[in-house]
């Protein structure tokens, strides 16, 4: 029996440019700080106390080491260990290193 054949009585699905204009748009469509925000609520709905020290840190160097440190040294700098992430929330860690860019430098006396 053939796959056609099978689910014969299912209507033919097709997208027309009106579906297009009102589909959601994926994830990695999106503009960033939305990409941003979406991947802090999946890791603050476990794990709210990473979320305020990636807050605090974000647009500097220690916010990548920061997430480094949980991704792969099994702690979060507090002194705490784990067992590990759920899937979900490595997976946003992961993100949100890729996401991440560095602030502009604050001008040194030298520079001034």
């Amino acid at each position: 029996m053939s796959i056609s054949s099978e689910f014969s009585d299912f209507p033919v699905i097709s997208y027309t440019e009106e579906h297009q204009l009102t589909r959601p748009t994926p994830l990695h469509e999106q503009p960033k700080r939305a990409r941003i925000e979406h991947q802090l609520g999946v890791i603050g709905e476990q794990h709210e106390h990473i979320v305020k020290i990636i807050h605090v840190l974000w647009g500097h160097k220690e916010c990548l080491d920061y997430i480094k440190q949980l991704v792969f040294d099994g702690g979060d700098g507090l002194g705490r260990s784990r067992v590990g992430f759920k899937q979900e929330v490595l997976s946003a860690l992961i993100d949100l290193s890729n996401l991440h860019e560095l602030a502009p430098a604050e001008p040194t006396a030298a520079d001034r």
